[in-house]
């Protein structure tokens, strides 16, 4: 269950992020839409305790994380968040392979195995390619390996589909919602592109 109420947030105290309440019940995704710079990513961030809020609470999985310590909210996350950012993060000097370890080592276990999460995302082949190697699509591909590999109950993506065709984009959606259900978590796409609306039965207007 990921429930949200008042929920706001500032950057410099100038111009307040004010977002729309959250219900969602443990079995469902949920696709949030809204254009460029309304805050998208800012909501994401606090979704996921990377910010905290101005204001309001944020509770996931019956834990309001808008009152954990910096030490509670890392290892919360490490144990139940994975995260696709917009932009792929990336050890660059670190195969594929290293890099899914590295996500194993911060969130502080090994439930995943690396080449079973590659075989299912059908990457296997680029478990000793470094991402520079790599394409735009299987970067994106090993950016869901990284955020699944600890078996998290929430999947929290930023505009995963961003600059994709629409073959693509549906191709990435359903991979998604593939991996979302292959692990028993919820997933929480936040995006621009209207094309997902008919892939998502709750989806909530910024």
């Amino acid at each position: 269950m990921i429930v949200t109420k008042s929920l706001e947030f500032s950057y410099d105290n100038n111009f307040i992020f004010k977002f729309p309440n959250i219900n969602l019940k443990s079995t469902e995704n949920l696709l949030i839409l809204g254009n460029s710079g309304i805050g998208k990513s800012t909501l994401l961030h606090n979704l996921a305790g990377i910010l905290r809020p101005k204001s309001g609470t944020i509770n996931i999985f019956n834990n309001d994380i808008s009152k954990f310590s910096e030490y509670e909210l890392d290892k919360f996350r490490g144990e139940n968040i994975g995260i696709i950012f917009q932009k792929p993060h990336f050890v660059n000097s670190l195969t594929v392979g290293e890099n899914l370890e590295l996500a194993q080592f911060l969130g502080r276990n090994k439930r995943g195995d690396i080449k079973l999460t590659l075989e299912s995302l059908k990457i296997l082949d680029k478990i000793n390619k470094k991402p520079k190697e790599l394409s735009h699509g299987e970067k994106q591909r090993v950016s869901i390996a990284i955020a699944i590999i600890n078996s998290p109950k929430l999947i929290l993506a930023d505009e995963p589909t961003s600059s994709l065709d629409d073959s693509n984009c549906a191709n990435v959606i359903n991979i998604l919602k593939e991996q979302a259900l292959k692990y028993a978590a919820q997933l929480v796409v936040i995006t621009h592109d209207s094309r997902l609306k008919k892939h998502f039965k709750n989806s909530l207007d910024l």
